[in-house]
């Protein structure tokens, strides 16, 4: 086992876990990139090819949550199809125009916005734009979960 490689690979997961809670650094990305230096570096010795396919399933998986998170806060909390897309698209949106912060703006005024232009009201358009919030902490929380696991799963790999 290569000492160094193995800090740096740490030292990736710590970044990637901090990209998963603060949207300003690609977490998941951090995380098998970690994992794929340190294949590099040791020569692919105790990390095979089916483990890195079902890492980048993980990968998959983890970019997909995103997305996915608020539309379903969103039809959970009685929101319409339309208004689970406009979470989702939302999200993007967000992120793009307000950086970090509209990764939660986003999805709330895209699922607000789409509520009261369906002629629903205030009160009812702001309770699906929270759970649009609802189901991004909820997609955050499984990006975590997948992540340890994910974690996990490599540690497991290079030590027995």
């Amino acid at each position: 086992m290569n000492i160094w490689a193995l800090i740096a690979a740490i030292l990736l997961f710590i970044t990637g876990i901090a990209g998963t809670v603060l949207p300003m650094l690609p977490g998941p990305v951090f995380i098998f990139g970690g994992m794929l230096f340190y294949g590099i570096v040791t020569d692919f010795i105790s990390l095979d090819s089916n483990f890195f396919l079902l890492q980048a399933v993980a990968l998959v998986i983890l970019f997909l949550v995103d997305y996915v998170s608020s539309a379903v806060g969103t039809k959970f909390f009685g929101g319409t199809k339309r208004t689970a897309v406009a979470a989702a698209i939302g999200t993007v949106v967000g992120l793009v125009v307000f950086g970090p912060i509209g990764l939660a703006i986003g999805p709330f005024l895209g699922s607000v916005l789409t509520e009261l232009i369906n002629g629903n009201t205030t009160d009812r358009a702001i309770r699906i734009g929270f759970g649009a919030l609802i189901g991004l902490l909820g997609g955050t929380l499984l990006k975590i979960v997948i992540e340890l696991i994910m974690i996990g799963a490599f540690f497991m790999k290079i030590l027995f």
